[in-house]
């Protein structure tokens, strides 16, 4: 059986990359009769404008792969722990110190890992019962089974019995995790958990609120924890759209520089766009799309959110009429054309390049010259 687990090791990374990072950062945007019809013209050349030809865009992905390290890494840790070993997953996310959001990235490859076969995290538990991250990490698996058992459909689409179990279940995994909250008083994990539960265990603000002032006393700028803080102040929560909105544009306001929290105010606007709400129009909301470009471009390179937040950003500057600064999104992505926004359109590949047929048309960008196109049309290929 361990053979067949092994085989199956680089599946559970891309699909904890794609589902886990890539989900929070290509998040569906309503699809219209309009946008679906969305098709560039015949004649249009994308290599002209520096970017990759339409037959060499690549559907698989939002963006590049992780490096080969990276995923021989993550493979190791795997291997080992489905072998019974739970030190190196113990080490590996122990290494990335107060450094809370790259922790809690390798904390999601330990989840993936235990989602799978938990075997090695009993054990864990049983060596080394006062880890924090273990214990962690074991009440984000109740939480995630919990809501496994509820599905992600509205409330009023869950069968009754689904959602009596899914309440039932809850609070042993909101006790588990505070528990966890003892063992490193510093440790924010235990606190994104909670802060994750509290919608389930439909926790009014007034409980909420000390939930997340917990979180970001330990880590003021988690990634994160301000995505599921954004979702519990969303309508179809607790909040409401406007509630939503500041507490994201607060997010983006405080972020340190190199910080991604720009991309929460991005997810902010593809959930008013799903839910079919106005959008924010005018020369502030521009400027704070000009703004979320910035902290993009800022961001480390290796970032894996990165991409993911681009096509966000790309059909959202479009949206607002951006068509330059849309384009240059479009050429910092390359090839990859992956992401939930575009594939809620039908065909990604034809929507992301009718896209990008848009961006060029209407901002009135010049063909470069042709030295130029197959240098950057290389590099976009190779990216």
């Amino acid at each position: 059986m361990t053979h067949l687990l092994v085989l199956a090791v680089p599946i559970l990374v891309a699909a904890l990359m794609s589902n886990l990072r890539s989900k929070r950062a290509a998040a569906p945007a309503k699809r219209t009769a309009k946008e679906s019809a969305l098709r560039a013209p015949v004649s249009f050349d994308a290599a002209a404008y520096g970017l990759v030809p339409r037959e060499a865009l690549d559907p698989r992905r939002p963006g590049p792969p992780a490096p080969e390290r990276d995923r021989r890494r993550s493979q190791a840790v795997a291997d080992a722990a489905w072998q019974g070993d739970w030190r190196p997953a113990a080490t590996h996310v122990a290494a990335a110190g107060h450094d809370w959001d790259e922790r809690w990235s390798r904390f999601e490859l330990l989840r993936a890992i235990a989602r799978q076969d938990d075997g090695w995290l009993t054990a864990w538990r049983e060596a080394d019962p006062g880890d924090c991250d273990a214990a962690a990490l074991e009440a984000d698996l109740m939480v995630h089974r919990a809501w496994a058992i509820r599905g992600r459909g509205y409330a009023n689409e869950v069968p009754a019995e689904n959602m009596a179990r899914f309440h039932a279940l809850l609070p042993a995994a909101i006790e588990a995790a505070h528990r966890a909250a003892l063992l490193d008083p510093g440790n924010p994990a235990p606190w994104v958990v909670l802060v994750t539960a509290a919608r389930g265990a439909r926790y009014q603000p007034d409980r909420f609120r000390p939930l997340w002032e917990g979180l970001v006393a330990r880590a003021p700028h988690h990634y994160e924890g301000h995505w599921q803080g954004m979702q519990y102040w969303c309508a179809k929560w607790y909040g409401t759209n406007g509630k939503m909105m500041r507490f994201a544009e607060q997010a983006m306001d405080g972020a340190p520089p190199h910080s991604l929290l720009a991309g929460i105010y991005l997810h902010a606007l593809s959930e008013l766009e799903e839910r079919g709400a106005g959008l924010p129009t005018g020369p502030a909301a521009n400027a704070r799309l000009a703004a979320a470009a910035r902290a993009l471009s800022a961001a480390r390179p290796e970032d894996e959110r990165v991409p993911g937040l681009r096509h966000l950003l790309a059909h959202r500057l479009g949206g607002a009429g951006m068509h330059a600064e849309a384009l240059e999104q479009f050429r910092l992505l390359g090839r990859w054309c992956g992401a939930q926004v575009w594939a809620d359109r039908g065909d990604p590949v034809e929507a992301f390049h009718a896209a990008r047929a848009e961006a060029v048309l209407r901002s009135g960008a010049q063909p470069l010259p042709p030295e130029r196109r197959a240098k950057n049309t290389d590099a976009a290929l190779h990216s």
